[in-house]
């Protein structure tokens, strides 16, 4: 075995105990069915497409969180985004960075409990948005958003190898 052979399982071990604290709680239930319901409409869509960040790049501004704009992030948006899509944008604009912190720090019941962020805002979006709307631009804005949710969520834990 080599040198990081037994860090890298006291490491392995103390995120396998996180995720399981995690998801015996109720924030860390409902964001598992959060999860696997946009894991489920990202893959009969095969979606993999570019994520949606509420930040704003223009060339004159920097970075705003402008909605005036109707742009988030990569996608020109021609519409302005229901208020629980918006929420879900902001929501990971805070949580995604956070986890990951808190990943690279080895503090793994952080970066859960970062992820718990995500919980209302997802169960939002969920309850008020049509991801699939008639409307191309923002069918195509929804799965990417989908999509962001899914890797942050995948940054801190594959909750896809999660029964239940």
């Amino acid at each position: 075995m080599d040198d990081q052979g037994p860090d890298d399982l006291v490491r392995l071990l103390a995120r396998v105990h996180a995720l399981q604290a995690f998801v015996g709680t109720p924030d860390g239930t409902n964001l598992l069915a959060g999860y696997k319901r946009a894991a489920n409409i990202l893959k009969k869509e095969g979606h993999q497409g570019p994520f949606v960040s509420s930040e704003v790049e223009t060339p004159a501004r920097g970075l705003s969180t402008s909605l005036e704009a109707n742009v988030i992030g990569t996608i020109e948006l021609s519409y302005t985004p229901e208020p629980a899509e918006k929420a879900l944008m902001d929501a990971l604009d805070t949580a995604a960075p956070r986890a990951a912190a808190a990943v690279a720090a080895e503090d793994f019941a952080g970066a859960m409990g970062a992820l718990a962020s995500l919980r209302a805002p997802i169960d939002a979006f969920f309850e008020s948005v049509t991801v699939n709307d008639a409307d191309p631009a923002k069918r195509s804005a929804r799965l990417a958003l989908l999509s962001r949710f899914r890797d942050a969520v995948h940054s801190v834990a594959d909750f896809s190898r999660i029964e239940g």
